[in-house]
């Protein structure tokens, strides 16, 4: 466990429309709404997950192994103003992330194939991942995309997210392909709560989460877009 980050508690539930406009009304007078959120109250995600040649991520978490980690790059909006490479680590019953900002034009030399754009020593993360790219050949596996409906509170640091319309590129890796072709992951229309919290989290909010009788999941939504796709793996280009 790397003690200099800062690591948190996720839950994740399944639920269906009704159980989400039932807590999210008891949730709207206790949180506010993330300050990301556009008008309607959410925004987009879009997420370009990697995996080894092994598929290591993949095997370690249908294999339930504690503590794993998987590397992707996310985008907001379908925009590139804000393009993230990330790792998300997870300890036990903690989770954390490291980010580090790409340009444009570092993410259309690294779908190009040119991984020495990631060849920068003072950037750790990034050179983690060129370490990685170089040595167990990881390469883009699938895209995971969904909307968000996010609320916060301070007490705890509490984050709760309603993930929608959970979607997966088929058989595309680009992020910004404006004709990138999308299958829905769920047969029914299921949304994904996840409650991320520090120390605690408030009675108050738990009450309200558990009034529907939730019951807690384990599976990631980038395992669920793998498996869609049957395990496809990624050609060199």
């Amino acid at each position: 466990m790397n003690t200099k980050l800062k690591y948190r508690h996720e839950l994740k539930y399944y639920m269906n429309k009704h159980q989400h406009q039932i807590i999210r009304r008891q949730l709207k007078g206790l949180l506010k709404p993330d300050k990301y959120a556009g008008p309607e109250g959410e925004y987009h995600i879009r997420s370009l997950y990697f995996d080894d040649i092994d598929n290591k991520a993949l095997h370690e978490k249908l294999g339930g192994v504690r503590d794993r980690e998987k590397y992707r790059i996310r985008i907001y909006n379908r925009s590139d103003k804000v393009i993230h490479l990330e790792k998300k680590i997870k300890f036990n019953d903690f989770i954390t992330k490291v980010k580090e900002p790409l340009s444009r034009e570092t993410y259309d030399r690294i779908m190009a194939g040119d991984i020495e754009a990631l060849n920068v020593p003072e950037k750790p993360l990034l050179a983690e991942m060129y370490y990685q790219m170089k040595n167990r050949l990881l390469r883009p596996k699938v895209i995971v995309d969904y909307v968000r409906e996010a609320y916060t509170a301070i007490t705890g640091n509490v984050r709760i997210t309603f993930d929608k319309q959970l979607k997966t590129g088929l058989n595309k890796h680009n992020i910004f392909d404006p004709n990138l072709a999308m299958i829905n992951a769920f047969d029914e229309e299921v949304i994904v709560l996840e409650v991320k919290y520090d120390e605690y989290i408030p009675e108050y909010i738990r009450t309200a989460v558990q009034t529907e009788g939730l019951v807690r999941q384990s599976n990631s939504k980038y395992v669920i877009c793998r498996k869609l796709l049957k395990f496809n793996t990624w050609e060199d280009q």
